[in-house]
């Protein structure tokens, strides 16, 4: 690749016509290619990513000067400019590029020395360019303009992102040697017959080789046959294959496959056979994916970028961000028609975590100009390019047709005839269905019901619990069925982020406001969605709260949202339920901040990442207020195996005195749900959810449990307050006791005399797997404390452990 020596300057818009004019630019900084000019003027202190100047009003120039030992033929390949790219080679110009998200390949003649020019055009000029009418004008980016040019929408969304602008070589630059055996284009299908046998069938267009290739996976091989479109093919059975499950439900087993050509292997990385069905329920109106016969609920969230500043798209950036989605049990990560495509090492990724992806193209809102022929074809080009990055990725599961265009143009009072339409009815399915058959599809998100937007058929944007600031009982009473997006919400970060990067009170201080998530043109924003809810849960003023006890209103708020959201999933994820999968806005925020992410942009988890992790586990237990029905207790196993469990219930008075439990023994069956009352645990009356209110109440938290009896661990639980949550601080009374174990990390065990709510861990050089989690009596809690990267492996672990309805905090130390 040509990542060496590079160079960048900036000039005004149409300055410079050609390389020849460069000679009058001398403020020249060093840049990493791939890269963007926003990151290289950021490392050079030209460029504040806080505060971000416009770059889509200048024309930005790379240069770099490269050697070759042979000059001759070579291929220039571009994967990725940002975006109105001219590209010279030895002062003539050999490309042209007008689509981001569209890749080229381009054959040149070099010289022993070669100097090679990028030249990223002002984006502003086409964006005020004039296009065909449009029949709606979204509220949602800056520019109508951007419904013509093919480039992301990030940076150009208020109240949404950092206007941060795509600017520059995002993705690598490579010279390929045209006598090296390659593979230039590859189709790659891999599935399972009703035997469990895999059923693999590739297609490629191979370069340079000599022979007849030979396709080899597992073991197996078979000789490839070149049609008369040159194309070579073969289809291969491999007997009782490990199929390839998303992490939650299975192994995602993963097989190599390479094509042996003469003494050249030609390797096509790995792949994984699994079958993807549209489950639509008994009514025909749901969504939900049945994955090698299995109904899997799909769980995640909406991801956002790896680093606005950089765009990266390699496994070492996305890598952490990943490993996070894994480890809270998320089976599903969205790709939104607001970002952009991701590279294949996104895929490979997922492939190996078993997390499924759910890909947008990068279409949203607008009423795009499918009238116009040459638009047609770069949407075409642009979508087959995409779809080979991912051939032969198993972690493939939706491809979807944008984001809210249906719902924008239905939203304007428009008929359907009028926002639906031939880009996701018939262009973008067509190509789906030739290069990737095996992937579901859907038109757009939201779509189907009486609106495209109502939440009781097909795919949902559900936010009734959320912006719309329905009660929690909505999340029943909406009867969604598959939520694309859902629970956005100001999502604060833990102490020690807000302390290094935005060290400010929360409220009006307009460095705070400046990182709050808002609708342009909106008179609310998501603080105030939040602070909704927190008055509802702790029937608590917010604004007298932060006026008072800024920091007390910053942990409250930072349980609010988790609580919210778990008890929305423990309504979506019962026996009953009509859902099929939720996935939350967002994963990641991309500047510090209350921003909607689950994580915040430098990688550490928030308070609702924690939450969601304990509701999203594949073996779960949780609790519904019924009213006078009383309290449902539902428990899931979602696993390949039966599981032996326990289940126990018990109601405390003050939090520490049980007045009434139950247990029972379950033997779950693979993915087998369960919905048993409380009273039957008990073996009579009790007024658990206190409705029918016979006199005081008699307890105050109901903790459900499931325990493994082999082990005594404690899997899931659940915490229902009939009172609502506490209202009093007591002195806390919780034992701890810190071990070590391999690789540095140690083990945390906390045990509690009275209940603790919210607990949260401050542990200095360790990251803690569980946080802000409830600790009630009658069980102990083990938190796994993994040394960070580059920390003195002497160092031990000092724990600092407070709780919401505490009076002061409790430290813990090694011995």
């Amino acid at each position: 690749m040509l990542t060496e020596k590079w160079s960048l300057a900036v000039a005004e818009a149409g300055g410079i016509k050609d390389p020849s004019g460069l000679s009058t630019l001398s403020d020249w900084v060093p840049a990493k290619v791939p890269g963007t000019a926003a990151e290289a003027l950021a490392l050079a202190g030209r460029y504040d990513p806080e505060n971000p100047r416009p770059l889509n009003d200048k024309d930005i120039w790379y240069v770099t000067e490269f050697a070759v030992d042979e000059p001759g033929p070579r291929i220039l390949r571009f994967d990725g400019l940002a975006t109105i790219a001219e590209v010279y080679l030895n002062g003539g110009k050999v490309l042209e590029s007008r689509n981001m998200f569209l890749g080229d390949e381009v054959p040149v003649e070099l010289r022993k020395e070669n100097r090679l020019v990028l030249c990223f055009r002002a984006l502003q000029p086409a964006l005020d360019e004039k296009g065909p009418r449009a029949r709606w004008r979204p509220q949602l980016a800056t520019s109508q303009g951007l419904r013509l040019v093919r480039t992301t929408l990030l940076g150009h969304m208020p109240g949404w992102c950092p206007d941060v602008h795509a600017v520059g070589p995002f993705r690598p630059i490579s010279l390929i040697d045209t006598s090296t055996p390659r593979v230039k284009t590859r189709e790659i299908g891999a599935r399972l017959d009703g035997s469990g046998n895999g059923v693999l069938i590739v297609s490629a267009e191979l370069e340079a080789v000599s022979g007849t290739p030979v396709l080899e996976c597992c073991g197996s091989r078979a000789d490839m046959v070149r049609g008369e479109d040159g194309r070579w093919s073969a289809t291969l059975t491999v007997s009782d294959v490990e199929p390839w499950m998303p992490h939650t439900h299975g192994e995602p087993a993963l097989h190599a496959l390479r094509i042996l050509c003469a003494d050249t292997v030609l390797d096509l990385g790995r792949t994984g056979f699994r079958t993807i069905e549209v489950d639509r329920g008994a009514d025909g109106k749901g969504f939900g994916l049945i994955v090698n016969g299995v109904p899997v609920f799909c769980r995640g969230a909406v991801w956002t970028n790896a680093d606005i500043l950089r765009l990266p798209g390699d496994r070492e950036s996305y890598r952490p961000w990943l490993e996070l989605a894994r480890d809270a049990g998320m089976n599903m990560l969205r790709i939104g028609g607001t970002m952009t495509y991701e590279t294949r090492d996104f895929f490979e990724l997922c492939d190996e975590l078993g997390i499924l992806v759910w890909q947008d193209f990068q279409f949203a809102n607008y009423d795009y100009p499918v009238k116009d022929e040459a638009f047609v074809e770069t949407i075409e080009a642009e979508a087959r390019y995409q779809l080979e990055v991912t051939q032969g990725c198993p972690s493939l599961a939706v491809l979807c047709g944008g984001s809210e265009i249906y719902q924008q143009g239905a939203m304007m009072g428009l008929p359907e005839s009028r926002w639906k339409g031939s880009l996701t009815e018939e262009i973008l399915p067509a190509i789906s269905r030739d290069r990737r058959p095996d992937v579901a599809y859907v038109p757009n998100s939201p779509c189907e019901g009486a609106m495209p937007f109502s939440p009781n058929a097909g795919i949902a944007h559900y936010y009734g619990v959320g912006a719309y600031q329905r009660p929690l009982e909505d999340a029943r009473r909406a009867d969604v069925r598959f939520a694309g997006e859902c629970l956005a919400f100001s999502n604060v970060p833990q102490a020690e982020t807000l302390a290094e990067h935005l060290p400010v009170k929360p409220g009006h201080d307009p460095r705070w406001k400046a990182r709050i998530p808002r609708d342009r043109g909106a008179g609310w924003d998501f603080e105030d969605v939040r602070d909704h809810y927190f008055k509802e849960l702790f029937c608590l003023d917010p604004v007298s709260v932060r006026y008072g006890d800024p920091d007390r209103y910053l942990d409250l708020s930072r349980v609010v949202t988790g609580e919210v959201m778990a008890a929305t999933f423990a309504e979506w994820r019962r026996k009953e339920s009509s859902c099929r999968g939720a996935l939350v806005w967002t994963f990641q925020d991309l500047l510090p901040g209350a921003g909607w992410g689950l994580v915040d942009s430098t990688g550490l988890p928030k308070p609702a990442y924690y939450a969601l992790k304990r509701s999203f586990s594949p073996l779960q237990v949780s609790v519904t207020d019924e009213g006078t029905n009383g309290l449902s207790v539902h428990v899931v196993n979602e696993t390949s195996e039966t599981r032996s469990l326990v289940l126990t219930l018990a109601c405390l008075r003050d939090g520490s005195v049980p007045v009434v439990s139950g247990r029972r023994e379950l033997d779950l069956s693979p993915r087998e749900a369960q919905e048993i009352a409380a009273t039957d645990l008990f073996g009579a009356f009790f007024d658990v959810t206190y409705a029918y209110r016979f006199g005081p109440p008699a307890h105050d938290v109901t903790v459900a449990r499931l325990i493994d009896p082999a082990t005594e661990e404690v899997l899931s639980e659940a915490f229902h307050f009939p009172q609502g949550y506490p209202q009093t601080r007591q002195p806390l009374e919780i034992e701890g006791d810190l071990e070590p174990v391999s690789d540095g990390n140690w083990v945390l065990r906390l045990e509690a005399q009275r209940f603790a709510q919210s607990v949260h861990l401050d542990v200095a050089e360790f990251s803690v797997s569980d946080d802000w989690f409830h600790l009630a009596p009658g069980a102990g809690k083990r938190i796994m404390l993994a040394r960070k990267a580059g920390t003195d492996p002497d160092v031990s672990p000092a724990v600092r452990l407070t709780a919401l309805n505490g009076v002061s905090a409790k430290t813990y130390s090694a011995a």
